[in-house]
């Protein structure tokens, strides 16, 4: 039985502050050895390991997605091989807290996952900055005191030049990229950089209207659509940007979570689980997109 096959990965998602020291350690690859892997892709700053979680059937061929929370140079990730992502500003507790949601819903219920979610490659990465840097142009700080300090460049930080060396030095079929951030309820695609936008972006925000319906469908609020340039201000160094600009894949997006300003970065304990349920939601959304890509 799957209940036996995969026992739950057990989080009390009813926990405000549950995510910062992002509690990925108890996932043991031991106990899923034929779906889940567990590496470290880099150290922080203060040497805390960075860790990536990787859910796949192992067959050859699969599409990817990468999936993070919080960065932004290579800050933000979900890149569909696919890959989701987490926890890159360190402020940003909601996002962490989705995506290990996302990874605990996958494993209990792999069993029952329709074949394009089984079908994919996926790499969490929960927590991509456990010291909290992040770094950008337009929108950023050149003052190193400056809480929004960009770095001395691209990549500048062993955070996001770990996501970096490993995304461009993955064999996989990255068809996916999701960074998970908050607060405002955006789907974002590129550019961020620049008022501009890439050549199918129609079908960028095509997808992305149908993550925010899904959302929607899942008891969730309205989120706007749109890329990031326009929808909210040009700013450099965004990790979709590179995502989408440099490694060529095809469904980049920024997903600003839950909410639009009431609480903003504090959201109460009692918002985790509906921020998570229709992130997942949005998520799925993508990954049927990216599979048929």
């Amino acid at each position: 039985m799957l209940g036996e096959a995969y026992p739950q990965w057990v989080i009390d998602w009813n926990c405000g502050r549950l995510l910062i020291g992002v509690r990925i350690r108890q996932v043991k690859t031991e106990t899923y050895p034929d779906l889940v892997k567990l590496q470290t892709i880099g150290n922080s700053v203060n040497g805390r390991p960075i860790r990536l979680l990787k859910i796949s059937n192992g067959q050859t061929g699969n599409k990817a997605i990468w999936i993070d929370a919080d960065l932004i140079s290579t800050q933000t990730m979900l890149i569909i091989v696919r890959n989701v992502t987490g926890g890159i500003h360190a402020r940003e507790w909601i996002t962490p807290a989705t995506v290990t949601y996302i990874i605990n819903q996958f494993i209990s219920n792999w069993e029952n996952e329709p074949k394009y979610i089984q079908n994919i490659d996926w790499y969490f990465a929960p927590l991509l900055n456990p010291d909290g840097y992040r770094w950008g142009g337009s929108g950023s700080s050149k003052n190193p005191c400056a809480e929004t300090y960009g770095g001395s460049g691209a990549f500048s930080e062993p955070e996001t030049a770990a996501v970096q060396k490993f995304i461009s030095g993955s064999s996989a079929k990255w068809k996916g990229y999701i960074s998970f951030h908050s607060y405002g309820q955006y789907i974002l695609y590129p550019w961020g950089y620049n008022r501009v936008v890439p050549p199918d972006y129609q079908d960028l925000e095509a997808v992305g209207q149908k993550a925010a319906q899904a959302i929607k469908g899942a008891g969730g609020p309205s989120y706007t659509v749109g890329p990031a340039g326009n929808t909210l201000y040009p700013a450099a160094g965004g990790s979709d940007d590179w995502a989408k600009g440099t490694m060529k894949i095809k469904y980049a997006y920024t997903i600003e979570l839950r909410d639009n300003g009431r609480y903003g970065f504090v959201l109460p304990a009692s918002y985790i689980q509906p921020t998570a349920k229709e992130a997942l939601a949005a998520v799925k959304i993508i990954a049927e997109a990216s599979y048929t890509a």
